[in-house]
């Protein structure tokens, strides 16, 4: 498997449920076999278990919560996530951001569960903070690119690198991955050669009109 790893937000979009959802999965999977890349999916919360029985599929929550298991309605519970089948879990998205002492506490339980951290930062200043938490992964995407489909490779090249070299400098074990506008394989080429470990993607894949040609399409940059 490559070190480089992609990472699909399915969000709540109505093209990421149902059979359309099942088809996305079976399509990663494979993509992920043939191309010798790790594809994580993020699908919205209730499909996860369902999921969860595809082989060989990576799963992340699209959020998690600090708070535990028992009278704890309609929270994310991380072991309850792990028990569904999640590999690990988004954490700050800008869509769903929470406090720097709460992404501590999720982080670390993550960790204690050997789950998967993926936290998000929207600027290099904030990767320099949030590293010191020690997540497993760090994705910087600027709010006002996401779902633009103009790439922050191409527009702010300088975030990229400059993220990198934050978490460089603060904890060389944080991996920095980008998101924001990734529509074209080139913009995966554009961000590796900047020092990311991967990317994290939403409406690039979800919402095109072939999502396997578009799949195939960013993770060939990935692969070794």
């Amino acid at each position: 498997m490559s070190e480089n790893i992609l990472i699909i937000n399915c969000k709540n979009y109505v093209e990421t449920t149902g059979d359309d959802l099942l088809l996305l999965a079976d399509h990663v999977s494979n993509v992920s076999a043939d191309l010798g890349v790790k594809i994580y999916l993020a699908p919205p919360t209730p499909y996860i278990s369902l999921l969860s029985n595809l082989k060989n599929l990576l799963l992340l929550s699209q959020h998690s919560d600090a708070e535990d298991v028992g009278g704890t309605t309609g929270y994310n519970i991380i072991e309850i996530l792990k028990i569904a089948g999640c590999s690990g879990s988004l954490v700050n998205h800008s869509e769903h951001r929470i406090s720097q002492s709460i992404i501590d506490s999720v982080v670390t339980k993550l960790r204690k569960l050997n789950m998967l951290s993926v936290v998000c930062a929207r600027t290099p200043s904030e990767v320099n903070h949030l590293a010191k938490l020690n997540p497993d992964y760090i994705a910087i995407e600027p709010p006002e690119l996401i779902g633009s489909g103009i790439a922050v490779s191409n527009a702010q090249p300088e975030i990229i690198s400059e993220s990198v070299q934050a978490a460089k400098r603060v904890n060389p074990n944080v991996q920095v991955i980008c998101g924001a506008g990734i529509v074209k394989g080139n913009d995966v080429s554009e961000s590796i050669k900047l020092g990311a470990s991967g990317i994290l993607v939403a409406s690039g894949i979800t919402k095109s009109d072939n999502k396997l040609d578009k799949l195939i399409e960013l993770a060939k940059p990935l692969s070794n």
